[in-house]
């Protein structure tokens, strides 16, 4: 019986991009049913419709069927495999689609895609068997290969958008990165593209955004997607120690050091080399990385020979480089040779309700299946808390908020009180100043007893909440506790 093998091979715990994978499935079903066309038809539960995201049908983009419209419209209301000997002529056939394309279907056989939990999640169908008609045994072989791409894709992040309930149309393009927003849709493309070379990228948004997963999504679609990918945090390390991390040591090379220790750039040789938050690097390494990327060459602390490497370099950061440079504390000339392509990843803020949503239902329902409340259900006051908040921690600080409140939740359903936002409950908005030709009509006082007289009015607008003070201030958390402390 033919196989998925390929497609496993893709690593679906990776970043591909998913119509890869799609297309993959739809070539190993093709060549093992001995067919000419195949199409993968996923079911789009909000519209109701039958949407085909891979199909060898070069003369359309794409083809969308209601449920019950031709074959496979029919398969997707029944749940019942179905070859057809000779398509023009059975009742359930959609002759528009072979009139669009010019293609004519003689032979025809669709079967049921189903999730785990045996819904109906799309349809497989193949066209004109090369030799004959398809057979008995075809079906069946059809059969198990859509159990099997119905189990291939419970592995993927399509997941959370082909159960029964889902309420959103279909919308996706790399595993594990969720978003349908135009500053998301720029982000797919140049990373699609960045892939397919060998150019270094610099990712750059700010903390959380998802420059790391966007980083291995370069990598993962990428030839080198089988070799290493080797991550370095350069802010997670004290400056002397940043280099030997990159570039390892000598034996001898200091006290201590009683044996060769290879360095993460070797670690990823052939492969792709991510040095997250590069521009934390100090000084002295930004020097030695530049003359890698220059000679793709490096030495060992304390070495004399350079040892040659194969990297492709793709880097992140959340700081303003240019303004780092102005200031001295990033050399132009390495920031010239990271900034080949960049991708910026916009701030969740920035992204727009949409995919704000989006990622609300995604995260939600991997975290309910991973810690077992299957059964819980998001309520419309979380949610709208959720639109509320400002995001400072962005989509790594969405994940992390409901996980939280999946863990907590009483009952069945997660409410506001549950979710760890301390704007879950909107602060007041501040009054207009009153209308007076003068802005200043209270007595003279101190610069420090005012500014102490209108933190404590934020904070009564606040409820007493001092982060959300804080944020109406413009200020850290940490900063007004400290002004708090002063005035005690």
């Amino acid at each position: 019986m033919p196989g998925l093998d390929a497609v496993r091979r893709l690593r679906l715990d990776s970043h591909v991009d998913l119509d890869e994978v799609l297309r993959r499935i739809v070539d190993e079903v093709v060549a093992g049913l001995d067919a000419d066309r195949g199409t993968l038809y996923l079911l789009d539960h909000a519209r109701a419709e039958l949407v085909s995201r891979m199909a060898h049908l070069p003369e359309l983009a794409e083809i969308r069927l209601r449920v019950g419209e031709g074959v496979a419209g029919w398969v997707a209301r029944t749940g019942q495999a179905v070859t057809v000997p000779d398509g023009p002529h059975d009742a359930r056939f959609h002759a528009g689609i072979d009139a669009l394309t010019g293609y004519q279907t003689r032979t025809l056989l669709a079967a049921p895609i189903r999730d785990e939990a045996g819904q109906i999640i799309g349809v497989v169908q193949v066209l004109n068997k090369a030799t004959g008609l398809f057979d008995r045994a075809d079906t069946e072989r059809l059969v198990a290969l859509g159990h099997e791409i119905g189990t291939l894709l419970a592995q993927t992040s399509l997941r959370s958008q082909l159960r029964p309930d889902s309420g959103r149309a279909l919308d996706f393009r790399f595993n594990h990165i969720v978003g349908e927003s135009a500053g998301m849709r720029e982000v797919f493309d140049r990373t699609s593209r960045a892939a397919r070379s060998d150019a270094t990228v610099l990712v750059r948004g700010q903390s959380g955004a998802g420059k790391e997963a966007i980083a291995r999504a370069v990598h993962d679609n990428s030839p080198r997607r089988d070799r290493p990918f080797v991550k370095v945090d350069c802010a997670a390390l004290p400056a002397p120690l940043i280099e030997n991390e990159l570039f390892g040591h000598e034996r001898g090379a200091y006290t201590g050091a009683d044996r060769l220790t290879e360095g993460k750039v070797l670690a990823a040789h052939t492969g792709t080399l991510f040095l997250d938050e590069v521009g934390e690097l100090p000084l002295e390494v930004q020097g030695k990385l530049l003359r890698l990327l220059q000679d793709r060459a490096f030495l060992r602390v304390g070495g004399t020979r350079p040892v040659e490497v194969d990297v492709r370099f793709v880097c992140a950061t959340h700081r303003d480089l240019e303004a780092e440079v102005a200031a001295g504390r990033f050399r132009q000339d390495l920031y010239y040779r990271l900034r080949v392509v960049q991708i910026m990843v916009p701030a969740l803020t920035e992204r727009g309700p949409a995919d704000l949503d989006r990622l609300i239902d995604h995260f939600f329902f991997e975290q309910s299946r991973r810690h077992h409340r299957p059964l819980l259900r998001l309520s419309p006051n979380a949610r709208a808390a959720m639109h509320r908040h400002t995001w400072p921690g962005n989509v790594r600080e969405l994940e992390h908020c409901i996980e939280s409140a999946v863990v907590l939740a009483h009952g069945d359903e997660v409410g506001a009180d549950v979710l760890p936002l301390e704007v879950s409950r909107a602060p007041k908005a501040l009054p207009p100043p009153a209308a007076s030709d003068d802005q200043f009509t209270t007595p003279v006082l101190s610069l420090e007893a005012v500014e102490q007289a209108y933190i404590q009015h934020v904070l009564t607008l606040c409820e007493g909440n001092r982060s959300a003070a804080a944020r109406l201030l413009g200020i850290g958390r940490n900063t007004l506790i400290r002004k708090l402390k002063e005035d005690a």
